[in-house]
């Protein structure tokens, strides 16, 4: 299979048609290999239009949908970015390529050494990798431009939109079932602004449902 071939018609025939035409976004994943970031027998897969699973009931995104999250985020060169959900190491590598530096959780630990190995294999230096649970373990005191959230949360969850700098973005899906909606959160003058982008579906962040206090 021409890997290459494949990665230029998933840019042609799923990203572009998404509405992803931001050139830095379309470089990045015409540069970075995705069949690179999954296991052996899936690689015929890895540009297909379809969520490939990753073991522990976890998939990856959609790539039209990975296009639109990076596109969303508008990451900058300086940008400081926390990843939430580290799975497979893609969109970690999308965004280390897009930002100064990445911070990617996962709770996981097997995710983190495989993503580890990838992102070392593309010459990807600028990722910290941690184990944690991001409801439970998320250091407050941090602040960051760009957040990414890979889960879903049924209701809106307050928590993450805290870690934003002043004019910082967070990409996050709220929903259940065939009702979740990619969201966009802004930073601006002390108000964080919510807008929602488009229908999706995606497995619930783990350990959501134990939580209490929800707000939309």
């Amino acid at each position: 299979m021409n890997m290459k071939q494949a990665r230029f018609n998933m840019i042609e025939q799923q990203i572009r048609p998404w509405d992803v035409l931001d050139p830095s976004v379309l470089q990045t994943m015409s540069d970075l290999p995705r069949d690179a970031f999954v296991a052996e027998a899936q690689r015929p897969l890895a540009y297909a239009d379809i969520q490939l699973p990753l073991g522990h009931g976890e998939s990856m995104m959609h790539p039209r949908v990975e296009g639109r999250l990076l596109q969303e985020l508008a990451i900058q060169e300086d940008d400081i970015c926390l990843e939430i959900g580290t799975g497979s190491g893609y969109i970690t590598a999308c965004m280390a390529n897009l930002a100064k530096e990445v911070f990617s959780i996962d709770i996981h630990q097997d995710f983190l050494t495989m993503a580890d190995k990838r992102l070392k294999a593309q010459n990807i230096s600028n990722v910290t990798l941690e184990q944690a649970d991001a409801l439970e373990e998320l250091d407050m005191r941090q602040r960051y431009d760009v957040i990414a959230v890979t889960g879903a949360v049924p209701e809106y969850l307050p928590l993450f939109e805290q870690l934003l700098k002043p004019e910082g973005r967070l990409y996050i899906t709220v929903g259940t079932g065939h009702l979740q909606y990619a969201t966009l959160v802004t930073h601006i003058q002390n108000k964080f602004v919510r807008s929602n982008l488009f229908a999706t579906e995606l497995k619930l962040l783990e350990g959501v449902a134990k939580q209490s206090g929800f707000i939309f």
